[in-house]
């Protein structure tokens, strides 16, 4: 449980600093560089003092880590700039629980008991109440709705990621293999890298040879300007989220149900609000914050009644 709970914290530092770091940057390249990162300080780590590549989980870790880092992080990233972090987060911790747990009740046979489909109930309640539309621009509906569908994407990673985790904790117990936090973090990020880095390609060649996308870029710097004007920012996201936050994650989730671990998670937006007001001048508004209480309130009976 402590493992849950430092993994909120730095989830929500995390939040805070990507959001930034992909409106200097650009979100997909912002999350393959900070991914990147994070491969090499968990690469140290896990060779030094973990289990490195070895373990009956590795190729369901590396799953796990094409659709948690993959998919997750990666529509995440987009999801920051159309949402800022509060907004994105909220949506991500908040709708991974059920999802997490409506795939483990499909695909290994957890059940889940009335209580908890009444908090997850609640917790959607609370997320579409503090996501209702303001009265904004044509353009602005629009950014927002696509940041929407990307949050709920990697919800959906992160959801599927846990509980892919889940099962090769489960493998790794069975062929009674040591398995720590930061290796399985180390092996999962190693498939997550390489997804970003295909989607990083992906963009880059159609800005080269799409001379019209190009044009209509709204940045123009270079990597190396990229880097000088949010570096340190970068790497301190790389250490809070992807090495440090999804170690302690993983830790959790070792010992701990994800349908207890991911509700515990869903209170980073409850941490990212002062920070967000702070850092990005964005003031909750009264109902926005109201949902965000009762989506918090859905996790917290979602955890209580596990």
């Amino acid at each position: 449980m402590f493992g849950a709970i430092l993994a909120t914290i730095l989830f929500a530092f995390s939040a805070i600093s990507g959001a930034r770091v992909a409106k200097l940057m650009g979100g997909t390249e912002a999350n393959f560089w900070r991914l990147s990162l994070a491969t090499v300080f968990l690469a140290a780590l896990a060779h030094s003092f973990g289990a490195g590549l070895s373990g009956n989980g590795f190729p369901v870790f590396l799953l796990s880590g094409c659709i948690g880092f993959g998919l997750g992080d990666v529509s995440l990233f987009q999801a920051y700039p159309r949402l800022g972090s509060r907004l994105a987060i909220l949506i991500v911790h908040c709708l991974a629980a059920p999802f997490a747990g409506l795939v483990e009740w499909l695909w290994l046979g957890t059940t889940l008991t009335a209580v908890q489909m009444l908090c997850g109930g609640v917790i959607l309640a609370g997320v579409a109440t503090a996501l209702a539309p303001e009265h904004e621009s044509h353009e602005a509906r629009r950014q927002f709705g696509i940041g929407i569908a990307f949050a709920v994407l990697a919800a959906i990673g992160q959801g599927g990621g846990v509980v892919l985790s889940r099962k090769a904790y489960e493998l790794c117990r069975l062929a009674e293999q040591p398995m720590d936090g930061i290796t399985a973090t180390y092996q999962r990020i190693l498939a997550g890298v390489v997804v970003s880095g295909i989607t990083l390609l992906v963009v880059k060649r159609r800005f080269l040879f799409d001379r019209t996308a190009s044009a209509a870029a709204p940045e123009s710097l270079s990597t190396v300007e990229k880097w000088r004007a949010s570096g340190m920012l970068l790497i301190f996201n790389a250490l809070a989220g992807p090495t440090l936050g999804v170690s302690c994650y993983q830790w959790a989730l070792k010992t701990t149900p994800s349908a207890v671990v991911l509700p515990i998670v869903a209170l980073s937006p409850l941490v990212v609000m002062p920070f967000a007001r702070w850092l990005e001048q964005e003031r909750p508004s009264r109902r926005s914050t109201l949902g965000a209480v009762i989506a918090v309130s859905g996790a917290v009976g979602l955890a209580l009644s596990k």
